[in-house]
């Protein structure tokens, strides 16, 4: 089916008919026949996609939605951005495949990506390319760690999201994706992480003095404590997949002196919060500490081209040759996208948008805050979450969710789910998302909230 319009012309969404139409749902029951179990979008948003540019996407059926999922943040300048296109489609006839061979574009990335850091860590930092994905990267930044410390043992927090691999479902919160896998990597230790909204150690608001590190502290200062020194704490600034749940600053400079008095190497999860979407390049720079290890991945190449890396302190360089390898960790086309992505978030701006952006989500979402079935609504930057909850009992309301979910796609906005049970409603919206979508996009979602809600 070809587009009624050109895509640079999509500027609203159009969706007519029921969900998913003909074609999709042609396409849909394929894949159910002949995919993996293990797919999870398509069980949510039931629409087979054929077509996407800028901030919005098109189905098989000619229906346009506004994509505020973006590849789950991989999108970060939005579907088949002109730059990045012509960035890869130049590389294309040159070099696609590099193993890790130096070559000029995977020079001009790691340049790229190095000059990206705040100056005083840009001569500190060493980077190590990893598989194409941000769980192989946390994996390399596990290794790294046990390696240069000579240590096994690992310190993560309730609530985090790390990847799907054996190790980094070890370091994972969510209890239901391990059940299924028995003898997962030993040595984990759990500790709170600060969200406020539900106190990890059953304290009010009022009686908060950031008591979910304390615990952290007195732990592994002990000598009776019961965790022995760590090779590594891991953690994100912003918690994603756990429902978008920024850290509070004391939290986080409280675990950052920690590490440092102990020596401890402090490992931040960027994969999801890196690349622009806070509104800094990462998002430990709004909380003034400098980690020791760094794990990026999703958006570093800004047009869904899979690239993963780890920046560390040079240091932690321990490595023998060929200790954490990965068959595809030489994308050159990603480099060239990725290359390409910085220099578009630089001479446009990229980042103050995200910040003004971020500014009007907030202004127009608090709004939902009068509904009693809104917990809250909290973010950073283009990451954004409406948590839902019952307001008699405070269990997550993933009924809810799921049907805010199904109304805003009826109306033509793509979201998605996460948190407790899938209980909060998540906005990653492309980082140069127009202020006229993100209006559109909000309405949107407020009116499904209000539906939903009065449908309970």
């Amino acid at each position: 089916m070809t587009s009624l319009v050109t895509p640079q012309a999509w500027t609203a969404p159009q969706v007519t008919g029921e969900l998913p139409g003909p074609r999709s749902a042609e396409l849909l029951a394929r894949q159910q026949r002949r995919e993996s179990n293990a797919r999870t979008y398509p069980r949510h948003l039931p629409i087979a996609l054929e077509e996407g540019f800028g901030s919005f996407v098109r189905d098989a059926d000619g229906n346009v939605f506004i994509d505020f999922l973006s590849g789950a943040g991989v999108l970060s300048l939005g579907h088949n951005h002109p730059a990045l296109v012509r960035a890869v489609t130049e590389q294309l006839s040159r070099l696609t495949h590099g193993l890790d061979f130096p070559t000029p574009v995977k020079d001009a990335f790691t340049e790229a990506q190095l000059s990206m850091l705040p100056e005083h860590l840009q001569d500190r930092m060493k980077v190590h390319f990893c598989g194409p994905t941000g769980a192989n990267a946390v994996e390399a930044a596990i290794k790294l760690c046990k390696t240069a410390t000579g240590r096994g043992e690992i310190v993560s927090f309730q609530g985090g999201f790390h990847g799907s691999s054996h190790a980094t479902m070890a370091v994972s919160g969510l209890v239901a994706q391990k059940r299924p896998v028995a003898h997962g990597m030993p040595g984990v230790h759990f500790f709170p992480y600060s969200y406020c909204g539900r106190c990890p150690v059953g304290l009010s608001p009022d009686d908060c003095a950031t008591n979910c590190v304390a615990l952290l502290e007195r732990s592994l200062r002990d000598a009776n404590g019961g965790v022995p020194l760590p090779a590594a704490v891991v953690m994100e600034l912003v918690q994603g997949e756990g429902g978008v749940i920024p850290a509070r600053m004391d939290f986080v400079r409280r675990v950052r002196e920690l590490t440092l008095e102990l020596g401890i190497p402090l490992i931040v999860d960027e994969v999801q919060t890196g690349c622009g979407r806070t509104g800094t390049w990462f998002a430990f720079e709004q909380y003034g500490i400098d980690p020791d290890v760094i794990v990026a991945s999703k958006a570093l190449s800004g047009i869904g081209t899979p690239v993963a890396l780890i920046l560390y302190d040079s240091r932690l360089d321990t490595w023998a040759p060929g200790a954490h390898i990965g068959t595809f960790r030489g994308n050159q086309l990603a480099f060239a996208a990725g290359v390409a992505a910085v220099r578009v978030v630089r001479e446009q701006d990229v980042l103050g948008n995200v910040r003004r952006r971020g500014e009007q989500v907030r202004d127009r979402l608090d709004r939902l805050t009068s509904q009693p079935w809104v917990r809250e609504v909290r973010g950073r930057g283009l990451l954004w979450g409406v948590e839902l909850a019952d307001p008699d009992t405070g269990a997550p309301a993933s009924r809810l969710a799921a049907a805010v979910q199904a109304q805003a796609l009826r109306r033509g906005l793509i979201t998605e789910l996460g948190g407790r049970q899938d209980g909060v409603v998540r906005l990653l919206p492309p980082l140069n998302v127009t202020a006229e979508v993100v209006d559109t996009g909000c309405s949107i979602l407020v009116d499904s909230v209000t539906a939903a809600v009065a449908r309970t």
